[in-house]
């Protein structure tokens, strides 16, 4: 295998935002290689609705050649994927219609220099830096405040304070009744339930500034263990309640924070940038297309070569440039291949999986790589590659191709099979429609899956029922029954 040809495996399998940092790295290293400035034509295809031909359509004047059944994927077919974007949602159009409707009122003045909302937002403060300000306020005396500074830095990302207090007064030369009577000043701060060294503690925080901390309920927060292995019989009879009691007692809890610190300091999640972005087209169907705001573009300075080629320059220079260029000619090919692949294997999932796409979950149908491979004549390691890290915006909403490929099971009465994915819904949907007094086990799903033309065994639901981490129906019964 190549280096080129290495290189080119390694480009399918990269995110967009992944490509781009190796793009900024072959900028950095090839003087022959330059960014493109100018703005892209967008790579779209265009796929039919089932039942409907095909056919080549104009689109800003420019064709765009809709989808069949009977299209060529073939490796020269690539030009015929460039085409102009639609009218809708495009270039300077806008949903609305009206493009300078959505510019600010200081782009509409001139005031370029003016910052925008989002650059006058204030930082986020840490928790640090809010507990901190709360001491400043309400602690005035040196050795306290010192103190109070030592236990905010041994609190933790949740809020919680896990260092033993002996040792922080041994560390400070204080007496331990000091740093004792500091922290119970702590506990008072903001976010309710901060600075706890445990969760029982940090329960019973919250309930005292809720004024609901009262003996059957300092019960039941020393009892934890038993209220997270459901004993309820247990719990009743240490608290001295009857079950609507518990079950009130155990729906304020619900509502506690048992992490108040995650308030703060929280990384925020980055959001996943979808590789393609799929709309509804006009007329039925669907417009698949590459997210050219994450896809790097490049291209080779020929004019800088011939320039350089033609002067007094020596072999080894000679070489060097014209490794360089080809190079550079490569790597522009390989991002073009690449978007043309990922193009490709998209728009075969979309039409594999139309019935997702206008009815929902539960219309998912069983898909492997081998089919989609098949459909486009491509090798399935090829669309194993593709599908790894890219994800598809959709009108259902986000998903990574990997997501569109789901086992089948069998249908009872011999029709099409089912896709795992589908069933685990309508699993999920019969027992979040259940009731207090018909908890459903997992016999009865089978039986019913069964009416509904799944042939599934009970241990395959119990499999599916404990990856959606749902409990089993006896401990379900119970959580209905404390109402949690």
């Amino acid at each position: 295998m190549t280096p080129q040809l290495q290189q080119a495996i390694k480009l399918l399998q990269l995110s967009n935002l992944e490509l781009s940092d190796f793009v900024e790295q072959e900028l950095e290293q090839n003087p022959l290689l330059e960014r493109d400035e100018a703005d892209p034509e967008p790579m779209i295809a265009t796929d039919a609705p089932n039942g409907v031909e095909a056919s080549t359509t104009m689109v800003e004047d420019k064709p765009t050649t809709a989808l069949d059944g009977e299209q060529s994927f073939g490796g020269d077919d690539a030009d015929m994927w460039q085409a102009s974007a639609g009218t809708e949602g495009e270039g300077a159009n806008d949903y609305a219609g009206d493009a300078d409707a959505w510019k600010t009122p200081s782009t509409r003045m001139g005031d370029d220099d003016m910052p925008g909302l989002e650059e006058t937002l204030r930082q986020d403060i840490t928790l640090r830096d809010h507990l901190v300000g709360q001491l400043n306020c309400d602690i005035e005396e040196p050795a306290e405040r010192m103190i109070g500074l030592f236990l905010i830095d041994l609190v933790d990302d949740a809020g919680y304070l896990t260092a033993d207090l002996a040792e922080v007064a041994e560390t400070l030369g204080a007496e331990i009744a000091a740093v004792e009577a500091v922290l119970m000043r702590l506990q008072r701060f903001d976010p309710v339930g901060i600075f706890a060294r445990n969760l029982a503690e940090c329960l019973a925080i919250q309930l005292k500034e809720r004024q609901r901390f009262d003996p059957c309920m300092e019960k039941l927060i020393g009892n934890l263990p038993l209220l997270a292995g459901r004993e309820i019989a247990a719990l009743m009879r240490i608290c001295g309640v009857d079950a609507e009691d518990l079950s009130q007692m155990v729906g304020e809890i619900k509502a506690l924070n048992p992490k108040p610190g995650l308030a703060f300091d929280g990384v925020p999640a980055q959001p996943v940038v979808p590789d393609i972005l799929m709309r509804v087209q006009q007329g039925g169907g669907w417009v698949i297309e590459l997210n050219n705001d994450t896809l790097p573009r490049v291209l080779v300075n020929t004019r800088y070569y011939s320039k350089i080629s033609r002067g007094p320059a020596g072999k080894l220079d000679r070489d060097y440039l014209s490794e360089k260029l080809q190079s550079a000619n490569w790597l522009v090919k390989s991002l073009h291949q690449r978007a043309t692949t990922i193009l490709k294997v998209a728009t075969e999932i979309v039409r594999q999986q139309e019935a997702f796409f206008a009815f929902g979950v539960s219309h998912l149908r069983p898909l492997i790589l081998r089919d989609i491979a098949e459909a486009i004549g491509m090798h399935e390691s090829t669309v194993s590659r593709v599908t790894t890290n890219k994800y598809m915006t959709t009108p259902r909403g986000l998903f990574e191709l990997k997501y569109f490929f789901t086992s089948a099971i069998p249908a009872a009465n011999g029709a099409a099979s089912h896709s795992a994915e589908s069933v685990k819904f309508r699993i999920k949907t019969l027992i979040d429609a259940e009731s207090a007094t018909g908890v459903l086990s997992d016999d009865r799903i089978v039986e019913i899956l069964h009416e509904d033309g799944v042939d599934i065994a009970r241990r395959t639901v119990a499999k599916y029922r404990e990856a959606m981490r749902i409990p089993s129906s006896v401990l379900r019964r119970r959580d209905k029954s404390l109402g949690m």
